[in-house]
Parts: structure tokens; C-alpha cells; sequence
């Protein structure tokens, strides 16, 4: 199999990235980065994308490809609101189209997040950009699935990008016991999209306590 990934850099993607790598079913990993890393492994084809907008100098990175990943994100107020809607929606969108077009029969597995508004109408601009993204990948016919978690926890420290999650973090030994519909690991997070990537799912939605179902 052939896997193609955007955002390994990241929490989530750079877990899907070490299952893709030690996957005996996978032969090939394209992932797309912003800048090289220092990640080398025989099945990994790193590739710096200068415009996640613009895909018409790498259409071959999509050919042939089995299984994709999509995990570019940004947290809400970490950048202005229209820099927001392009990451999220524009750059989801293009990865989106120029699969459908290079690999038709590609399952798609996106990170987007808890109350994504497929209306469209939400007051708050994560809610409302996550639902457009999946609604104008939903609209190409792939294979796709949206993942919708809620907190993600961090198995690795690391240095929270903002107060709430700070708060969160503090607070996520008693929300685990609540129930499966708030909170997820990220190592559970990317686990499950890589055997949905691999294997599929029965929803194209996958809120945070159907998450648990694909371990």
C-alpha cells in the first residue's frame, strides 16, 4: 500500500506516521512537509511543499495512492481568522481534490474536530470552518472519513499552546472517567484513524465515543 500524509509533523500525524512506517501492509509513505525534518526510514519519501494551495508542481505525489491522511491544523487564535479558514478549509480541500482527481478509489481520513458545523452557521469560526471542510470534501465521493475528537490528550509533555488547554490537561483525570464522549488519547486518536485508514469505517462522521469502536 501507498500512504500519503499532510501534517506528520504534528501531534497527531506524526503518531500516524510511526504506524504507517512500522505497518507491514504499507510499502510507501509520501509525507508532505512545510520544512525537512529529521525523520529517515527506507519506506519514507519526505517532500517540502511550499503552497498547500497549490499542488500543480507535486500531482505525482498523489498517484497510486491507497490510503491519505490529513492533519494540518492550527489552534482557534493562534493566527488571524482569515489565515484560520485557509488552513482550515482551503488546505483540506485541495489535498481533498487533488486525491480524488490522482486516486479516486483513495480512502481519506481528516482530523477535523468536536461540533464541526455542517450548517455552516456556527458562531465560532473552528466550529463553522471544520463543517465546511467536510462538507466540500464530502461533496468529491472519496472514501472519506471525518474525526471529530474531543480533547485530545497528549501522551508526550509538551508546552500547551493556550490557557484552556492548560486547564484541560490539569483536568483530564477526572473527565476520562466521565465517559468515552469527551476526551481521547492522542495516541488512541491516531491509532484509530490509522486502522480506519487502513480498514474503513461504517460512518463518514466519527465523533469522539465512535473514535473508541476502530482500536
Amino acid at each position: 500500500m501507498k500512504v500519503l500524509i499532510a501534517g506528520s509533523t504534528g501531534m497527531i500525524g506524526e503518531l500516524i506516521l510511526k504506524h504507517c512506517l512500522n505497518s507491514i501492509e504499507i510499502n510507501e509513505v509520501r509525507s508532505l512537509v512545510r520544512k525537512p525534518t529529521i525523520t529517515k526510514h527506507e519506506k519514507l519519501k519526505e517532500i517540502v511543499i511550499e503552497n498547500f494551495e497549490d499542488y500543480s508542481k507535486h500531482i505525482d505525489l498523489f498517484k497510486e495512492i491507497d490510503v491519505a491522511f490529513f492533519c494540518i491544523g492550527v489552534y482557534t487564535g493562534q493566527v488571524p481568522d482569515a489565515i484560520f479558514k485557509l488552513i482550515t478549509v482551503n488546505y483540506a480541500t485541495e489535498f481533498a481534490t487533488a486525491l480524488k482527481r490522482e486516486s479516486p478509489k483513495a480512502t481519506l481520513c481528516m482530523l477535523s474536530g468536536m461540533g464541526a458545523d455542517r450548517t455552516e452557521k456556527s458562531r465560532t469560526s473552528f466550529a463553522r470552518y471544520k463543517g465546511m471542510a467536510e462538507n466540500r470534501i464530502s461533496l468529491l465521493n472519496l472514501k472519506f472519513h471525518a474525526f471529530r475528537p474531543g480533547y485530545i490528550y497528549p501522551v508526550e509533555q509538551r508546552k500547551e499552546p493556550n490557557i484552556g488547554y492548560q486547564f484541560f490537561r490539569f483536568i483530564y483525570p477526572i473527565t476520562k472517567y466521565i465517559g468515552k464522549g469527551a476526551s481521547i488519547k492522542s495516541s488512541e486518536l491516531a491509532l484509530a484513524m490509522f486502522k480506519v485508514g487502513l480498514n474503513g469505517a461504517e460512518t463518514e462522521i466519527l465523533e469522539n465515543r465512535e473514535i473508541f469502536k476502530y482500536l
